[in-house]
């Protein structure tokens, strides 16, 4: 038999339906690879080893039986962010320290309805806020990749580390994740993952613990783009829990796959060449044009001026949504407590302990900028340039661009502790500078493995569509994927 855990999902998917292995058999085989790697990568915060055991012996009775469902027996990890019952759930943070939440999220409710297994909760930036997963309480995850002849622990990006390490590791046949403003499509490029954040309402975001509500949306990270396009598939629906989730067919994005890009309009926008952009991501985002050329596509030179503006701005309203989230996690109900003089001093207190630096340093720009006087200043400012960046894109859309491709950072995966990202935020920031866009306007993204750098770390391109065009993604993204080839870490671990 060979390594159970080298399967994507559509081939386990198969094989559990051929019954040429048991759903048991693949759990125990990542469990097997959990229980070997973790201790080093650090990307689960909580395996469940008892439960994943007794929902693969569930799917093997279902398949036995000829009912299965369309994940039946695939073993996944799940961000520390979508509450899962009686397990688990605190974003990563102190102050949740003990939440076990009494109720599912409903992207998870729809993996467990299609016969998905539960192998355990994936670390995360504290709170999803972070571009390398170091904010978590539980401590940073390390990248699988390793730059040629080097040892230097390297960041998986974030928040979204745990998903990307544990699926780029073998650690899970994928993972559920999400992107506030790249949180999926960053750490997908850092380890050579397939992570689509779909259009905003694709995915309920009920039971997910918030960040910034306007901008959330959960999305899956796979080591292919079937594997995605399976996955969201089960991830998505409309739910009357999330009033922002819209009631639209979710089609069977699997059956894009394969599908001839012959006469697509692909934008190729001038303002994503910024100063300072390494040569070798200017040279794969020219592979990759390249590659949709000869694949039949037509390459069109697209502006989206406001571009410029969309890092500033979403680093005004986040914050704003941030702070506003943040505010009920106080010490009473659920979580820390620590004991204080008066209610407010235990609220400070709680706060003060249970917080992380960076989530304290959004939650106060968040603050100011919502506060007396500061609010038309900033917040509605940054809001109507919000509406700016959705214009730019709704133009070249009604100009006949089917999507629009760009690169997915701005630079391969860095050093864990890198002196320059850990002095000045504003430099950690700058790693989204490719993927807020896509948040601001509330689009989809999808970031495929492109290549490899001179170090040998991995590059990732992004393609952007059309609001609820999540099939033209998977079409493009196969393209890519099909013309680069898949990579994977050389094992170390």
């Amino acid at each position: 038999m060979t390594d159970l855990t080298k399967l994507t999902i559509a081939e386990a998917r198969d094989k559990l339906v051929a019954r040429e292995f048991t759903a048991v058999e693949l759990t125990d085989a990542y469990l097997g690879a959990i229980n070997g790697a973790n201790e080093k990568l650090n990307a689960y915060v909580r395996v469940t080893e008892d439960k994943a055991r007794e929902m693969a012996a569930k799917s093997d009775e279902k398949i036995a039986a000829g009912n299965g469902g369309a994940l039946e027996g695939i073993p996944l990890g799940v961000k520390d962010l979508f509450a899962t019952e009686g397990v688990h759930t605190q974003a990563c943070s102190h102050i949740l320290d003990g939440f076990e939440p009494r109720y599912e999220s409903t992207v998870t409710a729809n993996l467990w309805a299609d016969g998905a297994v539960m192998l355990g909760k994936l670390n995360m930036d504290e709170f999803a806020m972070g571009s390398s997963n170091e904010t978590s309480y539980y401590g940073p995850v390390v990248n699988p990749w390793r730059a040629e002849g080097s040892d230097e622990k390297l960041v998986p990006g974030g928040s979204s580390g745990g998903s990307a390490a544990a699926v780029a590791a073998a650690l899970c046949a994928g993972a559920t994740a999400t992107d506030t403003g790249g949180s999926i499509r960053q750490p997908a490029a850092f380890t050579a993952t397939v992570g689509i954040k779909p259009t905003y309402g694709r995915c309920s975001r009920w039971g997910t613990v918030a960040f910034a509500s306007s901008l959330d949306q959960a999305g899956p990270i796979a080591r292919d783009v079937r594997d995605a396009a399976i996955l969201l598939r089960s991830m998505a629906s409309v739910d009357p829990k999330d009033t922002t989730s819209v009631d639209l067919p979710v089609p069977d994005y699997e059956a894009a796959i394969g599908q001839s890009v012959k006469g697509l309009k692909i934008g190729i926008p001038k303002e994503y060449r910024v100063d300072g952009m390494p040569d070798e991501v200017e040279a794969l985002w020219q592979k990759g044009i390249d590659w949709m050329r000869d694949a039949g596509a037509e390459i069109v030179d697209i502006s989206l001026p406001h571009t410029k503006y969309a890092l500033p701005a979403y680093y005004i309203v986040a914050p704003a949504e941030a702070s506003s989230n943040l505010a009920r996690y106080d010490g009473v109900r659920y979580g820390l407590r620590v004991p204080g003089k008066d209610i407010a001093d235990m609220y400070e207190k709680t706060r003060a302990a249970g917080f992380g630096e960076e989530v304290k340093r959004r939650v106060m720009i968040g603050t100011y900028v919502l506060s007396a006087g500061y609010y038309d200043a900033y917040y509605l400012r940054a809001q109507k340039v919000r509406t700016l960046i959705k214009q730019d894109f709704t133009q070249a859309f009604d100009a006949g661009v089917d999507a629009i491709l760009t690169p997915a950072t701005p630079s391969a995966p860095f050093g864990i502790a890198d002196k320059e990202m850990a002095s000045d935020p504003v430099k950690m920031y700058l790693n989204d500078i490719f993927t807020v866009t896509v948040n601001m306007a509330g689009l989809p993204g999808i970031s495929v493995p492109a290549g490899l750098n001179a170090q040998g770390l991995p590059l990732g391109l992004q393609l952007i569509g059309k609001p609820f065009d999540e099939e033209t993604l998977f079409r493009t993204a196969h393209v890519i994927e099909q013309a680069a080839g898949r990579f994977e870490p050389k094992r170390w671990w």
